[in-house]
């Protein structure tokens, strides 16, 4: 379980200290809209939700929307955009912003692909673990981390389910990661609760889920099912399962 130190973590909106288990009891059975009014109520503006528009991506943001219309304050929702998502990706953000009138922060890396690849190569295809966790700090962590400070985020939701990692198979509706207090409204859901609540909102799939994909990220990166791999196993040519945003370190401490 993933763990520290209360001083080092945001307090609540009233500046009080959030004690870890109390809310993890509290949100044990709640709903993930629930869960999702909770943080708003106990953070206020300084929660955030974070997407990659993503195959899933449609349920949580459908989520804070109705949550920001009902009590009148938006949840800010952080794009990492690495610059290699797919054209379909980029379509499908375009269309659910417009549709759900997000308030969007998009967070992209200090260097552009094109200077990374001249200083670095083609970071993705060298097989090499030590290469693609360099990719991943530079185009994911500190982008969205130079993000919540900017956006002075004590709480940021995210769409992960306990299904699809080993990693996240251990998380819990709160934990601290890198100094933040991060929510997963979502952790105990199936692939089948999340495709029954899109068909119930009339939410639009991502356009790649029609030619197989159950999970997207970067076009190099990610891959349909076929059969012997599924899921997160399609993704970083198998070489890990987390891209290091879920991660409690930095790099060389634990991602």
């Amino acid at each position: 379980m993933l763990s520290a130190p209360a001083a080092a973590l945001p307090a609540d909106r009233h500046g009080q200290p959030v004690d870890q288990e109390q809310a993890r009891a509290l949100l044990a059975p709640l709903t993930p809209q629930e869960r999702l009014a909770w943080a708003q109520g106990v953070f206020g503006k300084r929660l955030a939700l974070t997407t990659s528009f993503g195959i899933q991506a449609a349920v949580l943001l459908h989520m804070v929307s109705e949550l920001g219309q009902r009590s009148g304050q938006p949840v800010q929702v952080i794009w990492v955009d690495t610059g290699y998502l797919p054209p379909e990706t980029y379509h499908y953000a375009d269309q659910l912003s417009e549709r759900l009138q997000l308030t969007l922060h998009i967070a992209q890396a200090a260097i552009s692909p094109a200077h990374m690849e001249a200083r670095h190569g083609r970071l993705w295809e060298t097989g090499e673990l030590a290469d693609l966790e360099l990719y991943h700090r530079l185009r994911k962590v500190e982008p969205l981390d130079r993000a919540f400070e900017a956006l002075q985020v004590s709480c940021w939701a995210s769409g992960v389910r306990g299904s699809q990692t080993d990693h996240r198979r251990a998380m819990q509706a709160l934990d601290p990661v890198r100094g933040r207090w991060s929510l997963r409204p979502l952790l105990s859901w199936s692939k089948r609760d999340v495709y029954y609540y899109m068909q119930e909102h009339g939410l639009p799939q991502h356009p790649l889920f029609e030619q197989g994909y159950s999970t997207v990220g970067d076009w190099h990166s990610s891959a349909p099912d076929d059969g012997g791999a599924s899921g997160r196993a399609t993704r970083f040519g198998g070489l890990k399962q987390e891209c290091g945003i879920h991660l409690p370190g930095l790099m060389g401490e634990g991602i």
